[in-house]
């Protein structure tokens, strides 16, 4: 499983891709947790506000910092 933080490395970003490893870590699954910095990246999941969250290409939540327990239910 891949998830991806989408975010220019704002302080929200930063906790997401915090939140995103607690969850991983809790759910007790593989997954690699990455940081996509890249503007064009970003704007080619569509996203306008971050930061977001992207599981395996789909992108599960934007503009808001998904906590530990909303991230556990999009990767279970």
């Amino acid at each position: 499983m891949k998830i991806e933080v989408l975010g220019m490395g704002c302080p929200k970003c930063k906790v997401l891709y915090d939140n995103a490893q607690f969850a991983v870590k809790e759910a007790g699954i593989e997954a690699v947790v990455v940081k996509v910095e890249d503007m064009d990246k970003i704007t080619d999941y569509g996203v306008m506000t971050t930061p977001a969250l992207v599981v395996d290409g789909k992108v599960k939540a934007a503009g808001k910092v998904s906590t530990v327990d909303e991230i556990k239910k999009f990767i279970s």
